[in-house]
């Protein structure tokens, strides 16, 4: 039997508060539901993503599972629903909503799901308080966003979350959003296409340069969509590590290089040939089975591209499940009791 853990899915409460109206400010999301399984996703009143049942509702996302043979999903929040642009308080609170309907199906469901939480960044202590409640409410990390208002990962206000973090021994998975440069590229959906693999190498540089690695090296981070355009352009980077040190190395010393192998990526890369090129790369050892399920810009079949590239069996465990459980603190032996 293949073992499958996808660590990259998101979901929503089925039923949300109408934020907009309780905290007296706009730019929060709301459902609205015309047909049992469909949803519009509204960001006040304008059109947001057309959503299906297989984005709240557990049972159908376990059919689904079993349909591809996923044995265990992590799930984390849609990123528009971050809210760090939020006053602090009210991000705390909408948080704690979403974390605890996520927290609900992993307790429910504890053979198929494990949850990531959200947390306010704008604000440490309150984003530190979260994730200590985050931890005893069986979350096993938290989803954060590639940048925060703007502000890159390498900002020293971040740090004592990331202590936080590394402290209770709590993953992290970084996921683009809030792209950068969205007004210029509105065409073609190119802020999927083209802003997200640059904000995930925005995140990855901002954390390398900025010495959070360094400082924080128990910090188990993982990244989605491969890495984005940061494996096809690390040469580059390092190049301008060693040309222009005066403006690379202001705060971390150390070749860019030297981080290959101490973070982890999803495999959400859709070409056999690209996962290759990161599994030479990074090692097989930080890569794991993402899908972005249930979105179509995901891995509609999950483990496809793996299978096309028909890696060794132990490198396909690795790959498929085997990463994921280290990433999550699981013993394997102890997945493997819940799944004989």
């Amino acid at each position: 039997m293949h073992f499958k853990i996808d660590i990259h899915t998101h979901i929503i409460p089925e039923k949300m508060p109408r934020w907009a109206d309780k905290f007296g400010y706009k730019g929060f999301i709301h459902l609205e539901h015309h047909k049992p399984c469909c949803a519009r996703m509204m960001k006040d009143d304008e059109f947001f993503r057309e959503i299906q049942s297989n984005c709240w509702d557990p049972e159908k996302r376990i059919e689904e599972c079993n349909h591809h043979h996923v044995h265990m999903q992590v799930l984390s929040t849609i990123p528009v629903m971050f809210h760090y642009w939020a006053k602090a308080a009210d991000a705390y609170d909408t948080s704690r909503f979403l974390n605890d309907h996520i927290a609900e199906i992993v307790a429910k469901y504890p053979n198929r799901f494990f949850g990531l939480g959200t947390i306010p960044m704008q604000s440490a202590e309150l984003a530190i308080k979260e994730i200590e409640r985050c931890k005893k409410i069986g979350l096993s990390g938290i989803e954060i966003g590639s940048n925060v208002n703007d502000l890159n990962l390498n900002e020293r206000q971040f740090f004592p979350i990331y202590e936080a973090l590394q402290a209770l021994d709590m993953s992290v998975f970084v996921h683009p959003w809030n792209m950068m440069g969205t007004k210029q590229i509105q065409q073609y959906w190119m802020p999927w296409l083209v802003g997200m693999p640059a904000e995930t190498t925005r995140s990855i540089c901002a954390m390398i340069f900025g010495g959070v690695f360094e400082r924080f090296p128990k910090l188990k981070v993982a990244f989605a969509h491969g890495g984005g355009t940061f494996p096809a352009t690390i040469g580059r980077i390092e190049q301008g590590y060693k040309a222009r040190p005066d403006l690379t190395a202001l705060d971390n010393d150390v070749n860019p290089r030297e981080y290959l192998g101490k973070f982890y990526v999803d495999s959400l890369t859709h070409d056999p040939k690209m996962l290759q090129f990161i599994i030479d790369l990074i090692g097989s050892d930080k890569i794991m089975l993402g899908t972005d399920y249930p979105f179509p810009l995901g891995e509609l079949i999950p483990g496809e591209v793996v299978k096309l590239l028909n890696p060794s069996q132990p490198v396909k465990d690795q790959l498929l499940y085997e990463n994921a459980l280290n990433w999550l603190g699981m013993e394997k032996s102890r997945f493997l009791h819940m799944h004989k």
